[in-house]
């Protein structure tokens, strides 16, 4: 046997050895009583050697909470142009109609876009287009409950101000849309808002803002419409007739991030119906994530069930090998600094604010998805040697605080980080 070809031998199987050692550890880690009374899937992937560095269920279906926005932001890069379409239009004389594409920034208290207000301004008359959407307000398998919360606003397709009304109280009783002053009422009560009607409460004993969704329908819309442009806009229904323009707003990168950044569901959901715009005039979150897992996601390993574009529902079922082959398409197609820009950043921003810390600097971007009892966080971990790894660690029904879950995943992170 030639020299070249033994130490050929000899470095294959020092690298066989090498990978063994870092498979045990984390397999030993997993095997620890902590993790014995709950359902675990790790998978981690080096995308430059194309190699399986840890495997443990990771072909198993988990209930994913937000990390279903890792498939929602896949599906937006996909279909949506650099800047969002704010809504489609045609212009026949005075009279300008509007319809609805699910754009979700519109007066919106962080990205305050005002395109659709702006160029109506220019008309006599506004058609507004409301009854495009094909999808219930809420989305399957969403809990009840939830109504009156900020995390759960209604889905439309032209939502204003978030689909939320903002409430304070001061120095005086405040709130945004303004509009909606008069429907709040001080209360001492837990409750916010009426199950089926716009009546909010606002506990007189709170110092915050507390933002409540609103009862999206047609004579709601009329009355914010009618606030900030008196006497000019009608609702209209949809006749199937195409409008041929387009209008854009904002840059559809800051809108990515925002959802990302502080896992924002109705940003998520309304992504989802206004990727669908670009497929029909006829908006549905079901088509677009069909169209996606038909075509794009076609080679997925386990193809998932995929109810909504938040996580709110727990119907969702994914592996952490479908997170880990969607995030190595993004690391394939995108460059490293945009894309790494969309995530959270371990110890920096968003959900990962207060976890997942470097030493000097970070080594996690990734997307976290938190539900009753269920913990996931899926993206990129940059070692110390200067590998990119990618991963996806889910956690289902345990008992134990969250807070511990994450203590006892940063470990195996931070070994990931400092040993291969």
């Amino acid at each position: 046997m030639s020299t070249l070809k033994s130490k050929l031998i000899y470095l294959y199987l020092l690298a066989l050895l090498l990978s063994s050692c870092k498979s045990n550890y984390i397999a030993k880690n997993l095997d620890n009583k902590f993790y014995s009374n709950q359902f675990t899937g790790l998978l981690v992937y080096n995308p430059k050697t194309k190699d399986t560095v840890f495997n443990y269920n990771a072909d198993k279906y988990f209930t994913p909470a937000s990390n279903t926005k890792i498939f929602t932001l896949y599906t937006a890069l996909q279909v949506l142009p650099v800047q969002i379409p704010a809504f489609k239009y045609i212009v026949e004389n005075d009279t300008i109609t509007i319809q609805g594409t699910g754009n979700p920034t519109f007066l919106h208290p962080f990205f305050n876009d005002s395109t659709a207000l702006k160029m109506a301004k220019n008309y006599k008359k506004v058609n507004l287009i409301l009854d495009n959407l094909s999808d219930d307000k809420f989305g399957p398998g969403w809990a009840w409950e939830d109504y009156d919360t900020y995390f759960s606003p209604e889905k439309s397709s032209f939502p204003m101000y978030g689909n939320v009304v903002a409430i304070s109280n001061q120095d005086s009783l405040q709130s945004i849309p303004e509009v909606l002053k008069n429907h709040i009422h001080l209360s001492e009560s837990n409750k916010r808002r009426n199950f089926n009607d716009n009546t909010f409460y606002y506990n007189q004993k709170r110092k915050d803002t507390i933002e409540v969704p609103m009862v999206i329908d047609a004579a709601l819309i009329k009355n914010l419409w009618d606030d900030i442009l008196p006497n000019k806009v009608s609702i209209s229904k949809y006749t199937g007739k195409e409008l041929t323009h387009t209008a854009y707003s904002i840059p559809s990168d800051s809108l990515y991030k925002r959802m990302m950044l502080v896992s924002d569901n109705f940003l998520a959901e309304q992504m989802l119906i206004l990727a669908s715009s670009t497929l029909s005039d006829t908006l549905s979150s079901k088509r677009i994530r069909d169209t996606i897992l038909n075509n794009q996601l076609k080679d997925l390993k386990q193809k998932p069930r995929w109810v909504d574009g938040s996580g709110l529902s727990r119907y969702n079922l994914f592996t952490p090998t479908s997170f880990v082959q969607v995030l190595t398409k993004l690391y394939n197609q995108m460059p490293q600094q945009r894309l790494y820009n969309l995530f959270p950043v371990g110890g920096e921003s968003g959900t990962l604010k207060n976890y997942y810390s470097g030493k000097t600097k970070p080594y996690i971007y990734a997307k976290s998805g938190t539900l009753g009892n269920n913990y996931s966080l899926s993206g990129y971990l940059i070692t110390n040697s200067g590998e990119t790894l990618i991963f996806s660690f889910m956690n289902n029904h345990y008992r134990k605080s969250t807070t511990d879950i994450k203590k006892r995943m940063q470990l195996i992170f931070e070994w990931l980080r400092d040993n291969y």
